[in-house]
């Protein structure tokens, strides 16, 4: 790779940085898999760059597997004594807050495909067929995964009484 299209690689990393760390949070629920998940498909994107025609799409199809996969690991089933504590999704008096840390609750409900299509879909702003593209698989797919995925959420809400956020990326920007 000469020097230029190391740059262009650096730019690239640093602008999608975030928003990839974010999608693979969103995937797994765990910032610490989430990270191993970007740093590997950005490792393997790295001697690919300037032979990908989507280098975006190339990279979130990449952390979507890497995040899926990271949780399939042997290890990762190995869990501490503190992971059998339940998580207490408590209110809390900014009502934002405690808002997000609901739908975040709800989204961990969700199976993992229909969870990654609402991530692909209302996180990420991608088209179905973009979606459908990232997690290899139909577009008729994508598009039931999306709607279950989304009914389950809803109803998950409704049990806690709480309205749907609009904004995902605020729960994503609130552990961020």
């Amino acid at each position: 790779m000469n020097a230029e299209d190391e740059d262009e690689f650096r730019q690239f990393v640093a602008a999608q940085l975030g928003p990839l760390r974010k999608q693979a949070y969103l995937t797994c629920g765990n910032w610490h898999t989430a990270e191993d998940a970007v740093s590997n498909a950005l490792a393997k994107l790295y001697p690919r760059w300037g032979r990908v025609d989507r280098p975006d799409l190339y990279v979130r199809t990449m952390v979507h597997r890497a995040a899926v996969s990271e949780v399939r690991r042997p290890w990762r089933r190995e869990s501490s004594a503190g992971d059998a504590m339940p998580d207490m999704a408590t209110r809390d008096t900014t009502g934002v807050t405690d808002e997000q840390l609901r739908v975040q609750a709800a989204l961990k409900q969700v199976p993992r495909k229909q969870r990654a299509a609402l991530v692909l879909r209302f996180y990420l702003g991608l088209s179905l067929e973009e979606t459908a593209r990232v997690m290899g698989i139909s577009l008729g797919t994508a598009k039931s995964n999306t709607a279950r995925g989304l009914t389950r959420v809803r109803e998950l809400l409704a049990a806690e009484d709480i309205d749907m956020v609009d904004d995902i990326e605020e729960l994503a920007n609130a552990h961020a």
